[in-house]
């Protein structure tokens, strides 16, 4: 029975995938429907403000949805938002049991979907494949629990640890499998964010090419306005936000930036630069759930050192620099002590043809 349930609670995470980086500020959510062991109806959460994948599983059963298991990633939704409470949808289709993977940690929901269902006579399992929804919806955990954005540092780098030659030569470092991955992950995320140090060195567009998918909102942390207005950044066919996030008060250096239809962020001053914390703070009130970190160095220092990256994708490529000064991850003061160094967990290592990555989560 149990790997029956698993089965079926595996085939609604699939689903649910397909929604990844279309749903934000909701959750991405599969579910499956079955009758006397098939599988009657399927749906997943396509878009925010679109059907839930509870009515899009529903549809497609039809009748057939009357006393059938139904199995979804997300305890249903029992409030009215932009579209109508999914516990109440089931409960009209006269299900009989649904498995869901998890509570919803939003206070609006928090157990009143499933405490509306059994209300109704519906048998009700909450924690089928528990950890696998979560990871599913991390960003959404963390931004619904605490306003903060999930903050996923991505960086490619050789064998020997160097993000970049003694030149500052950068590209290309991993093979093309890779950047193509980093790309959909740019298409899943909700901003991207570099420092401006790599936007003088590189001139990136940031954004999404690779694979098709939405761009994200750019984020360059520029604490005195020095992005030039010839950057690429800020000519692009593209609807996603151009946002610097800054210290300047100077309304001229200010209404240069505006003047390229991008916005500048005023933060928190911390010795003499942008305060990290306090942007994530301002961009997590303004919606931003997921912020995908890719440089540079002193940035990424910054954010480590301060613990406010929540997940790292380290890619590795089989090339060695072999002396040479070459550039690191991060830069700034490090520990002192190998027994100090930040340390990940529930590691796991990807291949991407020649490179592999390695997917880590920081010790708390």
């Amino acid at each position: 029975m149990i790997d029956s349930q698993n089965k079926m609670m595996r085939r609604a995470l699939a689903l649910a995938r397909r929604g990844l980086g279309r749903t934000s500020p909701n959750p991405a959510v599969g579910c499956v429907i079955v009758r006397n062991g098939e599988i009657v109806g399927e749906g997943w959460h396509r878009k925010a403000g679109t059907p839930h994948a509870e009515v899009h599983a529903l549809c497609q059963a039809g009748d057939r949805a009357r006393a059938a298991d139904v199995y979804v990633t997300l305890e249903p939704c029992s409030h009215h938002g932009r579209t109508p409470p999914c516990a109440e949808a089931l409960i009209k289709a006269g299900v009989a049991r649904v498995f869901a993977g998890m509570k919803d940690p939003n206070p609006l929901v928090s157990g009143r979907g499933l405490a509306m269902l059994r209300q109704a006579g519906i048998s009700v399992e909450c924690g089928v494949l528990e950890e696998e929804c979560r990871l599913l919806n991390e960003a959404f955990l963390k931004h619904v629990t605490t306003g903060l954005p999930f903050v996923i540092l991505k960086s490619a780098m050789t064998l020997d640890g160097k993000t970049a030659t003694a030149s500052g030569d950068s590209k290309w470092i991993t093979c093309e499998e890779s950047r193509r991955y980093v790309h959909t992950l740019r298409s899943r995320v909700d901003a991207i964010m570099v420092g401006v140090g790599t936007v003088l060195a590189d001139d990136p567009q940031l954004t999404c090419r690779m694979v098709r998918g939405k761009d994200p909102h750019r984020i360059v942390v520029d604490s005195r306005l020095r992005t030039p207005p010839t950057a690429a950044l800020f000519h692009l066919d593209s609807p996603a936000k151009t946002i610097l996030a800054t210290i300047e008060r100077d309304p001229e250096k200010n209404a240069v930036i505006q003047g390229l239809a991008a916005e500048t962020l005023l933060c928190e001053e911390e010795e003499g630069r942008v305060d990290l914390a306090d942007l994530f703070r301002r961009l997590g009130a303004r919606g931003v759930q997921s912020i995908l970190l890719e440089g540079g160095r002193e940035l990424v220092g910054a954010a480590v050192r301060k613990g406010l990256v929540d997940k790292y994708l380290l890619f590795y490529a089989p090339k060695i620099i072999a002396g040479g000064d070459g550039y690191g991850l991060c830069s700034g003061p490090g520990v002192e002590r190998m027994g100090d160094a930040l340390r990940l967990k529930a590691t796991s290592v990807r291949r991407f043809a020649e490179d592999f990555l390695v997917i880590g989560y920081p010790e708390r």
